[in-house]
Formats: structure tokens, sequence, C-alpha cells
């Protein structure tokens, strides 16, 4: 691949990268800057550490994703906590809601609305709860889906993959010979650098939120990854469409091929799984591979370079 070959190519690869990191952290933003503007001054909200609220102090809602809770106080709205220990002695308005933790309601509590958990709370007696006590349903049961909404989801990822496919090459259009070539060429060094993006962008995400300064980093590193995966097995469905379709023939041809066996296979059940992981470690891994030279691009071990014949001054003029 020549030079300007390989400036393309890294140039692809950098804007690959940038709209998987950077789509999801701007949507996050706006949302968040959304929501700001929603929000009482009022409220309480923890990231990680500990929420209270002190007996006689009033806020109008009370949010922890990773800490325990204490409600001694008045919360005019909901009390949601996502992982934690719950102590509610205070006042509640409406509802409270404890994804992950104990709950405990001391006498003289009250809680407006319904409390919903996932285990089993302890309310003591003289706690007063205006609504229910529910408990919530974190398993995702599949067979509660019809086979109209695993069509349904089914439909909906083929169409989008298949548009992102088709923008990809339309776009980037560089993108097809080195891909194809990383897949044919160097398929162990794409599985390598496929493995490792796959699963160390996810540790080093778990990594970020476990440090406090790096909290926001890490949860849009993880909305990230659904871009990310999604880009790789479009870049893996392309290069075994180029497989089957070889070079010169068309490369939209060649990846609608390749999207259209994989996504007829996904309907078996844990072979579509295993395809789906293979396509998006080899879609990854390719890109980068792609992207980093060899050392044959620019010598060839064991072959010395022939030297240039000298150049021999003109002969003097004869008289």
């Amino acid at each position: 691949m020549n030079r300007i070959g390989k400036r393309t190519l890294r140039a692809a690869v950098v804007s690959v990268a940038m709209a998987a990191v950077f789509v999801p952290l701007l949507a996050s933003s706006a949302g968040a800057q959304d929501r700001s503007n929603r929000l009482s001054t009022n409220d309480q909200i923890v990231l990680n550490g500990q929420l209270i609220v002190p007996e006689g102090q009033s806020v109008n809602s009370a949010v922890i994703f990773n800490g325990p809770a204490t409600i001694q106080g008045t919360v005019a709205e909901a009390v949601v906590v996502f992982n934690g220990r719950v102590d509610i002695s205070g006042t509640v308005g409406k509802d409270v809601v404890v994804f992950n933790g104990d709950v405990v309601v001391r006498s003289g509590a009250r809680i407006g609305g319904d409390l919903v958990t996932q285990t089993t709370p302890q309310v003591e007696p003289g706690a007063v709860i205006g609504g229910r006590q529910r408990r919530v349903d974190t398993k995702f049961n599949l067979k509660r889906l019809g086979i109209a909404s695993k069509i349904a989801i089914w439909v909906a990822y083929s169409l989008s993959t298949l548009i992102l496919g088709i923008l990809i090459l339309a776009l980037i259009p560089g993108l097809d010979e080195p891909i194809a070539e990383a897949f044919r060429r160097r398929t162990g060094a794409s599985i390598g650098y496929g493995a490792a993006l796959f699963f160390l962008v996810p540790i080093a995400a778990v990594f970020c939120l476990i440090v406090i300064v790096a909290i926001p980093l890490g949860l849009f590193m993880l909305l990230a990854l659904p871009l990310l995966y999604t880009v790789g097995y479009v870049l893996g469905v392309h290069g075994a469409g180029r497989l089957v379709i070889k070079p010169p023939r068309s490369r939209f041809l060649a990846f609608f091929v390749g999207w259209l066996g994989l996504r007829l296979l996904s309907l078996i059940p844990v072979l579509g799984g295993l395809l789906w992981l293979a396509a998006v470690i080899l879609g990854l891994g390719s890109l980068v591979a792609a992207a980093r030279p060899r050392r044959s691009d620019y010598e060839s071990p064991g072959v010395s370079p022939t030297p240039a014949a000298p150049v021999l001054p003109p002969p003097p003029p004869t008289e």
C-alpha cells in the first residue's frame, strides 16, 4: 500500500474512533445539560459516596448511584438508589426505588408512594407506606418476548448494520482494500488487536468508574461500546464478504453478500452469537492491523539495497 493510502487509512481509523467515542459523549452531554436545566437546585445527586439528608433538612429529590443513603429529613419527591443500603427514618413524598441493596424503614418514617426494592425490605412497626411494596424485576427473561418481538429486534439490528456499512463504505472508500487485505493476510494480528479492544475497553471503563475523578470518562466509554462493537461488526461483515467477492468487483456488493450471510446465520441459536463475536473482533482488529504498517512495508530483511551507480563527471572538452 502506498503512503497516500496509508495516510487515508489512518485518517479513517481516527474518524471512526472519534465517532465511536464522541457521538455518545455529545449525546450524553446534551442529555445531561437538558436534565440539569429541569432539576431543581435543591436536588441531591451523588455518583459515588454517601447520600445523607439530615433531620430538619428538606430536599426535592435524592439520587445515588453507588453508596449508602440515609434519609432522616424530608425528600419532597422520590428517592432512587442504584447500589447501596438505604435507611429511612424521615419523610419521602413519593416513591422509594432501590435497585440493589438492603432497605430499612424505621418506625415513624413516612413514604407517600411505592416502596420498590430488589430484596425484602425491613419495615418496622409504626412506619407508614402510602403506596404498595413491590419488587424490582431486574431479570431480563427472553421467554417473555414473543416471536414477533424477537423478529423486530433482528430486523432493526440488521437494517442498522446495513445502513451503517453503506455509509462507511461510501464516505471512506479507502477502507475497502486495506480491510480486505488485513482480513486475508493478517488474520492472526487482527484477532489479537480485536480481542484486546473488545475486552480491554470495558475493563478500562469499569476501572474509570472506580476512580472518582474519572467516573464521567468511564460512563462515556461504556456508552461508546455499542457503537464501537457495531462498527467492528460491520467491518467484519465486509471482510467476510470480500473473501467471496474479490476485487475489483463492487465493495458494496461484497459488503451486502457478507451482511446477508451473517445476518441469516445469526438466526441460529448459539452459532449466531459466536459469529457476531468473531465478526466484531476481526472487524476491529483488521482496522487496527491495516493502520499499523508492517516492517516489510519499509524494508526487506536480508536484502541489501542496490547502490546507485556513480555519476561520472563529463569528459573535458577537446581542443
